[in-house]
């Protein structure tokens, strides 16, 4: 039988699990908290507490049954938080291990002014959570690579879904468009992350994926036509040089790109939601936008 473990079984693992569930497969994943234990319990997913630290005789075991594994969970400064605990872990420990999947970011790419970057494009990416991760796909490399299993790495761009999206933020009153020249982002749909992992698993696919849509767009634009599906005046146009920003929020608008998915589409992948045009007015007709 085929058993999926998550590790870090967040936004984007859940929506893999549920696919996994529905397709007849087991799926386990780890998680921080006794809340979040209880919560993916709920889901029909296996829950075993990893908060960082030392790897539990629970989680070993899981590891010991898992076929595939999934790595949701991001780095901190000091590094991957599970490869830090599972330096020791051999092929013996995780004798079914088939497949790692690891689910890591765009942002590795950094800005490239507006142009069009493939999975062969320089990484450039900026100091913090970008640079952490391009240094966490090296470490998974290794890590598989130790264990003679195949990678993929699916490097993801803006996630958006239910209870995650422009209509969430018009409804409570959050949603801002700001404008800057230029500016251009890719996003993707949370079950089309979910779809390409099932997709690239099911066969063992090795590599590097860009895991985002067909249609690059201003983040205003995205705004202005969920507001005009939901029958609201969408906010007024902010110019991004007087925008109230976080230093986060600025940095955000600092990189520029327009992401391709040829690659993930040259191994089979078909997209469930290949724009958010497609997705979001799916979404309202539906009302699973919450």
């Amino acid at each position: 039988m085929t058993r999926f473990l998550l590790i870090g079984a967040g936004y984007s693992a859940r929506a893999f699990a549920a696919q996994a569930l529905a397709g007849g497969h087991r799926a386990a994943g780890t998680t921080r908290t006794p809340e979040g234990l209880q919560r993916l319990q709920k889901l029909g997913i296996d829950a075993v507490i990893f908060d960082g630290g030392e790897i539990s005789q629970s989680l070993r075991d899981e590891l010991a049954q898992a076929t595939h594994l999934i790595v949701s969970a991001g780095p901190s400064e000091a590094g991957d938080p599970f490869l830090a605990a599972a330096k020791d872990l051999g092929r013996a420990d995780m004798p079914a291990l088939r497949w790692v999947g690891y689910l890591s970011t765009v942002g590795v790419y950094g800005n490239h002014d507006g142009a069009w970057v493939t999975e062969e494009s320089e990484c450039r990416p900026r100091p913090g959570r970008s640079d952490s991760r391009l240094e966490a796909e090296g470490q998974w490399q290794a890590f598989a690579a130790k264990l003679g299993v195949p990678l993929a790495v699916l490097r993801l761009s803006g996630i958006y879904g239910p209870g995650r999206n422009a209509f969430v933020n018009l409804a409570n009153g959050t949603a801002r468009r700001i404008v800057k020249a230029g500016q251009i982002f890719n996003r993707i749909h949370v079950d089309d992350i979910a779809g390409a992992l099932t997709h690239l698993a099911a066969d063992a696919t090795p590599g590097v994926f860009n895991v985002t849509d067909d249609e690059p767009a201003p983040p205003q634009d995205v705004v202005a036509f969920a507001a005009g599906l939901m029958g609201v005046e969408p906010p007024p146009e902010i110019d991004f040089e007087k925008a109230d920003l976080s230093p986060m929020g600025r940095s955000f608008y600092g990189e520029t790109k327009r992401v391709s998915n040829a690659k993930l589409k040259a191994v089979g992948y078909r997209f469930c939601q290949p724009d958010y045009r497609t997705a979001f007015a799916g979404m309202w007709a539906k009302q699973n936008w919450r």
